[in-house]
């Protein structure tokens, strides 16, 4: 069971009312990002509060039409998953870096500049967003957040997230190992020819060309065959 002085509130609106429960900071987002966590641990309390802060804990009544049961454990679960929970500052600051570096990271391997049709480094996509003031949002995935911020960084610098569909040949020496990298970046379609060597069907972010071109010559010793299907 969490310490009270450690503990943090997570809350949910229900029917017009607040329900609040204290738990652990940590097992709250660990339990919110899908693992398994200790409810004895987690909770400082096995009591539904109305407002935590003062004490005052929710009626039997409101707690029974708001989640159909009285079990505190598994109603706690519930305001954990479907409401919020207040972070210490050490901890927002640590999810809004760590988002904002797997937002930077993504859009730096999935766009391209239209221009020159090369990928920019992420310093350039980190400047960009620091100078279009972009704010992080902790809890929405980078995906969720990625086309609201090309918008606001597309002002900035020109930028283009697109996929591209290609088709490489790699000859019969080299086709066990490319297979493995072809897999990785998302194969279509494979088709193995009489001469051992493999074609094969590729739809990835037209910023990952270069990345696996890269790989395969790599391997290959630059004896791969590449076209652009279609973009």
């Amino acid at each position: 069971m969490v310490k009270l002085e450690e503990a943090v509130i997570a809350r949910i609106a229900k029917n017009e009312m607040k329900f609040e429960v204290l738990v652990d900071p940590e097992l709250a987002m660990e339990l919110k990002k899908g693992m398994n966590v200790n409810m004895d641990e987690l909770l400082a309390f096995e009591t539904i509060f109305k407002d935590a802060n003062k004490g005052e804990e929710a009626s039997e009544q409101s707690i029974a039409k708001a989640f159909g049961t009285a079990d505190v454990k598994e109603i706690a679960k519930k305001i954990i998953l479907q409401g919020e929970v207040q972070l210490t500052t050490a901890q927002r600051k640590e999810m809004l870096e760590a988002r904002r570096r797997e937002v930077i990271a993504t859009i730096a391997r999935d766009a391209i500049n239209p221009q020159t049709n090369a990928p920019h480094p992420p310093i350039r996509i980190e400047n960009a967003m620091n100078e279009a003031k972009i704010t992080i949002d902790p809890f929405k995935t980078a995906h969720e957040q990625i086309p609201e911020i090309l918008k606001e960084i597309r002002k900035l610098i020109p930028i283009s997230l697109e996929k591209m569909k290609l088709a490489v040949r790699v000859p019969a020496e080299f086709a066990g190992k490319a297979n493995v990298i072809l897999h990785k970046y998302g194969l279509k379609q494979e088709e193995w020819q009489n001469d051992g060597s493999l074609i094969a069907v590729l739809e990835i972010p037209a910023g990952l060309k270069s990345q696996l071109f890269d790989e395969l010559n790599h391997i290959t010793h630059g004896a791969i065959e590449t076209k652009i299907l279609e973009k």
